[in-house]
Formats: structure tokens, sequence, C-alpha cells
């Protein structure tokens, strides 16, 4: 989904580049889920039985578009 792929680029574009090995074990806990289960994480608010990778879900959902990143072009 493009849609997510948008979102994922985002946070690895922003706070990825200075993530430590949990939050990006984290990370890759969430690209592991299936397309469906990630959109509703990302896209519809629900939110992980897991806590960490709720807190990481809604980290991901308040970054900013792309296009509003500093330095982006």
């Amino acid at each position: 989904m493009k849609e997510l792929d948008v979102l994922l680029v985002r946070w690895l574009e922003g706070p990825g580049r200075s993530a430590d090995a949990g939050e990006l074990a984290r990370f890759t806990c969430l690209l592991e889920l299936q397309d469906p289960e990630l959109a509703a994480y990302l896209l519809r608010d629900e939110v992980p039985v897991d806590p960490a990778l709720a807190a990481l879900a809604a980290i991901i959902r308040e970054l900013p578009f792309l296009d509003s990143v500093p330095g982006r072009t």
C-alpha cells in the first residue's frame, strides 16, 4: 500500500535516523505485520496490544508530511 510506504518512510527519514536498537527492532516488528493489520494501526487509529508497538504507531501517525519537513525536496 502506497499510503503505508509514505508513513513508514516519514519515520525512517525522521526519527528513524537516530533510533536505537530497540526502536529499530520495534519498527521491524511493524514491517513484519500484514498490510491490513498495519493499515489498521497507522491509518485507522486502531491500537496494537503491545504497548511499545502502540507507542511507535502513534509517533508514526503524528509525523508531519514529507514535503513539510525542512530540507526535504
